[in-house]
């Protein structure tokens, strides 16, 4: 097992998605909140309504900007990383031998997931540094006291976000396709939109996170964060399960 996820994590750490991805969600997302209160300096009372309390020059401000791009970009970006991580070896050919080392399929797919948690927990932390460096940049001073837990909830945001992402994971295994997998994230994007104007947003799952660190807590309470717990172990599950029983004649 330790093999495959220094095997895994090599492949990560040298191919240009995993670099990007860490780049696009590590300090593009900082920098989108951060650019969102330059934007609010026009004054145009349209763009002001659109960016609420993100457009603010304070540290509530551009946590609440950087809330609601990890919210929708994050959940894509995420799920985009995961679709290549497991969509690749069979868009690549090299699924077929795969089935030729002494490591089990299921095995080389937990490291994948094992290489991928420890790849968000990462970027969640870079976007946390980064969101500090582009606060000092706009002349917000050192983060005071009371946004600690602003951060805090920021950095639990990123990596619930890549958490709700996970069953892109089961859908490119399926679908033997980093395209299908995109495909996913893209629907599960669609969906926590959807779930979120319908009112439903908090017992979406998907959605519940974004929500829970918009509101400080307020609009999402611990039930509701907690069926985060049954939608992993069902995703890891299946997705185990799929690479274990998978074959190559279809």
């Amino acid at each position: 097992m330790i093999e495959a996820i220094s095997t895994e994590t090599t492949k990560f750490r040298h191919a240009t998605v995993g670099r990007t991805g860490t780049a696009l969600l590590g300090i593009g997302i900082a920098l989108l909140a951060a650019v969102m209160p330059l934007a609010a300096q026009s004054g145009d009372p349209r763009m002001l309504d659109k960016l609420g309390e993100a457009g603010e020059r304070s540290w509530d401000g551009l946590l609440s900007g950087a809330a609601q791009i990890t919210g929708a970009g994050g959940l894509l970006g995420f799920g985009v990383v995961l679709g290549w991580m497991f969509g690749r070896e069979f868009v690549d050919g090299t699924i077929t031998g795969l089935f030729g080392l002494p490591v089990s399929r299921a095995q080389i797919a937990a490291a994948k997931l094992i290489v991928y948690l420890a790849w968000a927990v990462l970027v969640s932390a870079l976007i946390v540094g980064a969101l500090i460096v582009g606060g000092l940049a706009l002349g917000l001073g050192l983060p005071p006291t009371d946004t600690a837990g602003g951060l805090a909830r920021q950095f639990a945001l990123g990596v619930m976000t890549a958490l709700v992402a996970l069953p892109v994971a089961w859908v490119a295994t399926v679908g033997r396709s980093v395209l299908i997998g995109v495909v996913g994230a893209i629907g599960l994007v669609i969906a926590a939109q959807v779930a979120t104007i319908g009112g439903a947003g908090g017992w979406f799952t998907v959605a519940a996170p974004a929500l829970w660190a918009l509101s400080e807590g307020d609009d999402v309470s611990g039930l509701q964060l907690a069926l985060l717990a049954p939608l992993l172990i069902l995703v890891v599950g299946v997705t185990l399960h799929a690479w274990r029983t998978l074959q190559l004649n279809r």
